[in-house]
């Protein structure tokens, strides 16, 4: 006989029967799913044609990284840099803190005083949170900092658990849920990052491991967070495909199975197969609030979710920014370029050089008569990023003087035009270039260069 009771979904309003129970799964032998990721060939990307509905959360939200898993794979930032970015990202969040939460390291000086000048602050967002060893000494580092959450590691494959850890699910479990115990009795909220979970058992331990979290979350009544995190980037958006790989599936799993809200869990994305930002944006759509991204991407390997790409995502979710202020993208992408010298491709979305720079000729030709046709929206209001023609020697004077005035952001009376003495010199030098036999664009340095000699020639001031 069949007693499990019948339940309003109050997200869908229909009757839903709940779910069964999924007891922890002990193995003796690891399983790491040898026919999806057989190594010594390309891994695979099963199908059962298994559906789950769409389960978007009233709010969705951004969080980052990029202080915590976007600074292993480069250079520390100094303390100042910290500070300025995370000034940055205030801004950009905007008043209804889209960008909700950063995360910090705690182990050096550098790393805390970093911490202590954000919190001092006083930004409501993003709210300043921490990553740390899952010890009871850095549980007290974390309270003595005034922090109300921190993340800690609770790795969930069992290449982890069995080949890193050297336990079995069962240890690893109660060796996990210990050290949860431990953070709620500091009374901190503790965010569990389960690392590898798309190469771990769903239903044999992510599961039944999450169900005992919200027993603990009931016990003590304070908060506890579940990342998934895609270590690996072996997610993928398919409808249909297996789990592990299956985000929608995962995100299911966690929500309905294991009995997860919404707002509890983030999606933690790597770009190893180029699917960062096409599974985060399928972590939204099917239940989770948080995705946890990096500032242009930064991170272990190929890298994280960029943050600025789900700025995006989100706008074009939502049909609005909800307050965003993506201008600042442009000024921490200049930043980064001139104070932090680190160098963005200039291809890259929204922030590189060229990323809506018009080359190919038949192209600039329409994006001049109107520069809907060629760019993506109207970049120069959302990123101070006027629509560019390159230069060419199709580009013509009227070309030439476009690019004066889009490049150097000249308004009204300051315009150039290609009846400009200015712009007949370029011209000038630009013929002569393919004259001489060349066949690629001109480049902006080339340009600027050019232009610069021109003005002083001329006695003009752009």
């Amino acid at each position: 006989m069949d007693n499990r009771p019948v339940k309003m979904n109050e997200h869908t309003n229909l009757l839903q029967l709940e779910e069964h129970i999924y007891p922890l799964v002990d193995v003796d032998k690891p399983n790491v799913f040898r026919n999806l990721f057989p190594y010594d060939e390309i891994p695979k990307i099963a199908f059962n044609d298994r559906i789950v509905p769409h389960n978007m959360p009233e709010q969705i939200w951004i969080t980052d990284t990029t202080f915590r898993d976007g600074q292993q794979s480069r250079a520390p930032y100094s303390t100042e840099q910290i500070v300025k970015i995370y000034d940055y990202f205030h801004r950009l969040g905007g008043p209804n803190g889209i960008i909700r939460q950063c995360e910090f390291f705690l182990y050096s000086k550098k790393d805390r005083d970093a911490v202590y000048k954000c919190m001092e602050r006083g930004y409501r967002f993003p709210e300043v949170t921490s990553w740390i060893r899952a010890n009871k000494k850095d549980f007290e580092l974390v309270k003595e900092i005034g922090m109300k959450e921190t993340g800690i590691l609770v790795s969930c494959s069992d290449y982890h658990i069995f080949y890193k850890m050297k336990m079995t699910r069962k240890q690893a479990m109660e060796h996990y849920l210990s050290i949860v115990r431990e953070c709620l009795e500091t009374g901190i909220s503790p965010r569990c990052h389960l690392e590898d979970i798309t190469r771990s058992d769903i239903f044999g331990f992510v599961i039944p491991f999450c169900v005992e979290l919200m027993k603990l979350m009931e016990e003590y009544r304070i908060p506890i967070k579940v990342r998934a995190c895609d270590t690996m980037g072996y997610g993928v958006n398919y409808a249909g495909a297996v789990i592990p790989r299956s985000v929608q599936g995962i995100i299911y799993g966690l929500t309905t199975h294991a009995g997860v809200p919404s707002e509890l869990i983030e999606w933690h994305g790597h770009n190893d197969f180029y699917k960062a930002v096409s599974n985060s944006t399928t972590a939204w759509l099917y239940g989770a609030s948080g995705v946890n991204c990096s500032l242009f991407g930064i991170g272990e390997r190929t890298g994280n979710t960029p943050l600025e790409a789900m700025v995006f995502e989100y706008a074009q979710l939502r049909g609005t920014l909800d307050g965003m202020d993506t201008t600042v993208i442009t000024e921490m992408a200049e930043y980064f370029e001139k104070e932090i010298d680190y160098h963005i491709p200039s291809r890259t979305p929204f922030v590189g050089r060229n990323f809506n720079v018009t080359r190919a000729g038949i192209h600039a030709d329409g994006l001049l008569k109107n520069e809907e046709i060629y760019n993506i929206f109207d970049t120069g209001k959302f990123l101070n990023r006027p629509a560019l023609v390159a230069v060419s020697n199709t580009s013509g004077l009227a070309g030439i003087a476009h690019w004066i005035n889009t490049y150097y952001k000249l308004k009204d009376q300051r315009q150039v035009d290609k009846n400009s003495a200015l712009v007949a010199k370029v011209k000038e030098w630009v013929d002569a270039e393919y004259d001489s036999g060349r066949v690629t664009v001109i480049t902006d340095n080339e340009l600027v260069v050019v232009i610069t000699n021109a003005c002083k020639e001329l006695g003009i001031v752009l």
